[in-house]
């Protein structure tokens, strides 16, 4: 064992920096690692903002923002979890703001508020439309304020179990090569989404569900892992996101023949329905050939180019560079592309699994803030309340106990495995295998859904995964070995593209991201107002069931 501490946070985003420094200042001894430097983590692109009901730009409150966060979540959200988020979220901003986040301001100095779809009054805060960079360097000077070791570059790989409960991490160190372990009283998961199951994708290369992989190896459940949301606005080919932002500055969405598509499907929200609702709209106005090259126009000319420059430069540059348009003269060409995982490594209130001294924040985990659908905004509040909640509970179980054991065993077995994947010289790279997986999750497993595509998909990746087993690794070096890393990388998103199949087959109805227009076409709530969990026992996922925690709001139809 390389060293140990108190708490170990694997992934240094807005959740795993966030539940760092409560650890660290609730007294523990604290280190954070990473696949990659803190500030390149992928919290960063988040671009819109960030949700609170501080009521700067209208009559708001906790309240409010939870009935829109449950609606927007198709009643699939567990509404205690959804209470805490809203309720907490005003401190937690206005923390933000004191450590130094510098948010877009309204004319007499308190922080701006642009309206978000699904909302109700204008809650997002942001920092023009570059809102999660600026909270991850916010979050990192807090980090090195502190002081709190950060090993960097550290490819996480396996998680220690000993005696019933989780104490540390294998890791594969990228820059010097070789297996490291980590003991830890207590480690906190916080490795961020899939999106790289999908070919078109907002999610940066790091996105690979690292963390929910590792945990559901050591038997924790995963969580609602059909639910992939599909953000309405990514460019196309890229799938670099267009923010939401645009639409909440009043920007249209227009198809091939010029018209506001939404009228039909969301006459009252428009462009500020939910994603679910969006990406649905969009999708089928490009299925019925009223769309442009496989896309719709996201239209901001009339917002004009002040306005533009002041609030949405960031899209602009990004408009410019990857599809060569000036929003401020044409429209974007945006398709719906797969965006952020809903589901994740199943935990209570406090981020705990069922693992005793495991925990997960963000969106690696699925405390269940956003059920079936997730409202822009709500992701980067949830890193920040439920990341220092889990960084709380974690040091406090830490400080309470004193052992850390890494069994000979366990260290020994994990070379092998690597000795094994190295001396492999012959077989497939992975990266065709990545490829295939990615590009067929994406017609068979998108925006809307039907049986046999979900079955042919479940063919399609047991099959993908039998060769995997014989996936080789061509550099046999140590250092920056991304040969490595990217073939572990593999592994997991395989694993997890067969849980989101068996939980997407059995959900029979069609709710949230979830859509089955062809056989299920509506919310069945008798039957599926419940979690999907999935085990993985044998190398095969297994279904169970889970009821949503109701408190005060009954289910009711959804409209925008």
């Amino acid at each position: 064992m390389e060293t140990e501490h108190d708490v170990l946070v694997v992934g240094a985003g807005c959740a795993g920096m966030r539940a760092a420094i409560e650890a660290h200042d609730a007294g523990a001894d604290v280190a954070l690692l990473s696949k990659i430097h803190p500030v390149r983590s992928h919290s960063g692109a988040a671009e819109g903002g960030i949700n609170a009901a501080l009521g700067n730009a209208s009559e708001d409150d906790p309240e409010k923002h939870a009935f829109d966060t449950v609606k927007g979540s198709d009643y699939l959200g567990d509404q205690d979890a959804i209470q805490i988020l809203c309720d907490e979220a005003p401190g937690d901003v206005y923390e933000l703001e004191h450590w130094g986040a510098v948010f877009s301001r309204t004319e007499d100095g308190r922080i701006a508020q642009r309206p978000f779809g699904a909302a109700g009054e204008p809650r997002t805060a942001y920092a023009a439309d570059i809102t999660g960079h600026v909270l991850v360097h916010v979050l990192y000077e807090q980090v090195m304020k502190r002081e709190i070791p950060a090993y960097e570059e550290w490819f996480a790989w396996k998680l220690v179990e000993d005696d019933g409960r989780c104490q540390g991490v294998i890791a594969w160190d990228i820059v010097n090569g070789g297996l490291k372990t980590i003991g830890a009283k207590t480690v906190i998961l916080a490795t961020g989404g899939a999106g790289r199951l999908y070919t078109g994708t907002t999610n940066a290369y790091s996105c690979t569900g690292d963390g929910m992989a590792m945990a559901l190896r050591m038997g924790v459940p995963l969580k609602d892992m059909e639910m992939m949301q599909f953000h309405p606005t990514t460019l196309s080919p890229t799938g670099v996101l267009i923010t939401e932002g645009c639409r909440g500055e009043g920007a249209y969405l227009l198809n091939s023949e010029g018209e506001r598509f939404l009228k039909d499907y969301a006459p009252n929200a428009m462009e500020l329905a939910s994603r679910d609702v969006i990406s649905r709209a969009e999708q089928t106005e490009i299925d019925e050939g009223r769309g442009v090259d496989g896309n719709v126009l996201l239209d901001l000319r009339h917002l004009g180019a002040e306005k533009i420059l002041e609030r949405l430069h960031g899209t602009r540059e990004l408009s410019m560079v990857f599809a060569g348009v000036d929003p401020i003269h044409d429209p974007i060409p945006v398709r719906p592309g797969a965006h952020y995982h809903m589901g994740g490594v199943e935990t209570d209130l406090w981020g705990k699994t069922t693992l005793e001294g495991l925990y997960a924040a963000g969106e690696c985990a699925c405390v269940s803030v956003h059920g079936a659908n997730r409202l822009g905004g709500n992701a980067l509040m949830e890193t920040i309340t439920f990341g220092k909640r889990a960084g709380a509970a974690a040091a406090e179980w830490a400080l309470t106990h004193t052992t850390v054991a890494v069994p000979e065993s366990v260290v020994s077995e994990t070379e092998r495995e690597l000795e094994e994947l190295l001396g492999r010289d012959d077989g497939e790279r992975p990266h065709a295998i990545r490829d295939e997986m990615a590009e067929t999750m994406h017609v068979n497993f998108g925006v809307f859904r039907r049986e046999d595509q979900m079955r042919e998909q479940g063919e399609i990746i047991e099959r993908l995964r039998e060769r995997y087993e014989r996936v080789v690794v061509e550099d046999k070096g140590s250092l920056f070995n991304n040969d490595v890393t990217q073939a572990l990388e593999l592994g997991f998103l395989l694993e997890l593209a067969a849980c989101m199949i068996e939980a997407g087959l059995a959900r029979k109805e069609s709710r949230g991201a979830h859509a089955r227009p062809h056989d299920f076409p509506d919310r069945d709530d008798g039957n599926y107002m419940r979690h999907t969990l999935v085990h993985w026992q044998d190398g095969t996922p297994v279904l169970d069931w889970e009821p949503v925690r109701t408190t005060k709001w009954q289910p009711q139809e959804r409209t925008y």
